[in-house]
């Protein structure tokens, strides 16, 4: 893959991350109030189940347990540590707190994937860090252990998914829109009776709250994983783990336009780092990219 189309596809994929960045935005604005966990399964398992109807191919022979492996790593378990960390801490301690994520993805792709680790991803781990940490915390945040512990946790969730992703590829003759729904799908499913236990559903809903959700839905997880999961087939784990970095990034400019929030020279400085890190993380033309031992269309996957 040439440098141009390394940057086309890095640039495409860094779309779903800053879609996902739109999320608290929208949460606060739109949605009813303190329904995190309804949120987090209206935006997977309507998804998953329409392109289930779209696609019409369920999992078979080893790709059951994979695809629920996958779905609940990426999905499920992930939108629910994310949401109860987000109950339990500030924004900017939570988002600090899941930059752990490509240092997680750094560790595994090294033992699973076998991916060579340079000085060059351990200084744009911590070049990251630090620039989300000027970004998003703010003074006298508060410090939760259920709130730190959930949000390692779902770090360590997504980082697993990514590189169990990266290494069993996706099945022969599956499309990418059939192997986005398996895990959408898995991961509703399992945030469905979590949900209707520890939350009430609200008595009514508006169209502010229907739109909310349809863009949750379609554009938060339907579009977004779809591009997500494109770009990971295609990218080496740890440069698709870095891109997420436009997330906080994304929702710290929202913030600014739309709920007048301000960015002094210090958060300006933040993101200039993340962006750094991003760009510096990211692979060039030559250096080898893993390539997943099964024969299957492992390129493609989300």
């Amino acid at each position: 893959m040439n440098s141009q189309r390394l940057a086309v596809t890095s640039a495409v994929t860094a779309i779903a991350p800053a879609v996902w960045g739109s999320t608290y935005l929208i949460t606060t604005e739109f949605l009813p109030p303190d329904r995190p966990l309804l949120a987090s399964t209206l935006r997977a398992l309507p998804a998953g189940l329409i392109l289930l109807l779209i696609t019409r191919t369920l999992p078979r022979g080893i790709w059951w347990w994979r695809a629920v492996v996958l779905g609940v790593l990426n999905i499920g378990a992930f939108f629910y540590f994310l949401f109860l960390a987000a109950y339990h801490l500030p924004g900017g301690v939570a988002a600090l707190v899941m930059t752990v994520q490509p240092m997680i993805v750094l560790l595994l792709s090294s033992a699973l994937l076998k991916d060579r680790v340079r000085p060059v991803h351990v200084a744009s781990c911590l070049l990251a860090a630090a620039g989300v940490a000027l970004l998003v915390l703010q003074p006298h945040a508060g410090l939760d252990g259920v709130g730190i512990m959930a949000g390692l946790l779902g770090a360590l969730s997504m980082a697993s998914g990514i590189v169990l992703t990266k290494k069993w590829g996706r099945p022969d003759g599956t499309s990418l829109l059939t192997f986005t729904g398996w895990q959408l799908t898995v991961g509703g499913l399992v945030l469905l009776p979590v949900t209707l236990a520890g939350e009430d559903l609200p008595d009514h809903l508006t169209w502010g709250n229907i739109g909310g959700f349809a863009y949750l839905s379609v554009i938060g997880a339907l579009i977004a994983y779809v591009l997500w999961f494109r770009g990971l087939s295609q990218l080496p784990a740890l440069a698709a783990s870095f891109l997420s970095f436009a997330s906080p990034l994304c929702a710290t400019v929202l913030g600014f336009l739309f709920l007048d929030q301000t960015l002094g020279p210090l958060q300006l400085v933040g993101a200039v780092a993340v962006v750094g890190a991003v760009v510096l993380a990211q692979p060039r033309t030559g250096r080898p990219t893993h390539t997943p031992s099964r024969p299957a269309r492992s390129t493609t996957r989300a």
